[in-house]
């Protein structure tokens, strides 16, 4: 038996890295699993591997950027399994790194709109349904980024610092309908994403490595653990964190 059977949960950013391992380990706890992302192959990729596996998994296209995007998601969801009880919102991007002075407008935005706006319409059409499911868990992926400054990254810094508020003032609108509402907030973890921004160099990995106490990156899976972790039963007296993953890079 698993600690999710008979649920149904919801991750964005399904299609690689964090996403896609959180997709697997929750489906390995029984849970029938929406795989969702903008990049729709690699959200069906992940879906079949859930399927691989004996699992029931469906890939959605979503651009969480977009309301209405959001909420056609979310009607797929509950449209194909029926209800909805646990949300991991998790999608991201990584923006072209600028000091503020010299940042696009359009850059700026797009980090907001993506990492910060995503989030809050993913909540706003998630929540009634985990309502009418007699409650559930919402788990936001912030960052390390979402606790401290870093140069050059002010748009994606000030979003993930914005999912942190975001999380604890939707925990305490919604805890009296037994909802909890977490954040994680990983270090550099293996994924698409980062192995694009690394392009194969083994001294920016190297470098990236040595900013986590632990001396390296994560992989998907730790950071994964810590999302199902916070959405479990195992997590019930646990409302409005934001629970560090960063191999010590975060402690002061």
């Amino acid at each position: 038996m698993g600690q999710f059977d008979g649920k149904v949960v919801l991750v964005t950013g399904a299609a690689s890295g964090i996403g896609r391992a959180s997709v697997r380990l929750f489906a390995g706890e029984g849970a029938q699993v929406v795989a969702a992302d903008i990049d729709l192959d690699g959200a069906e990729q992940t879906a079949e591997l859930v399927r691989a596996a004996g699992g029931d998994a469906l890939a959605v296209p979503v651009d969480v950027a977009d309301s209405a995007a959001v909420a056609e998601m979310v009607a797929r969801t509950v449209e194909t399994y029926g209800r909805l009880d646990v949300a991991h919102n998790n999608a991201g991007i990584m923006g072209a790194g600028a000091d503020v002075a010299d940042m696009d407008d359009d850059v700026w935005q797009r980090g907001i709109d993506v990492m910060l706006s995503g989030v809050f319409y993913c909540m706003k059409h998630e929540i009634p349904h985990l309502e009418a499911a007699g409650g559930g868990a919402i788990v936001n992926t912030s960052s390390g980024a979402g606790l401290i400054g870093f140069p050059g990254q002010a748009n994606y810094v000030a979003a993930k610092h914005g999912v942190i508020g975001l999380t604890r003032s939707v925990a305490l609108e919604v805890i009296g309908k037994g909802i909890r509402v977490n954040a994680i907030c990983p270090g550099t973890a293996r994924s698409r994403m980062v192995d694009e921004w690394m392009q194969g160099s083994a001294e920016a990995e190297a470098e990236i490595a040595g900013l986590h106490p632990i001396g390296r990156i994560a992989e998907p899976e730790e950071i994964a653990q810590a999302a199902v972790w916070l959405a479990s039963p195992a997590a019930s007296f646990v409302v409005g964190v934001a629970l560090p993953v960063d191999g010590g890079y975060t402690v002061p």
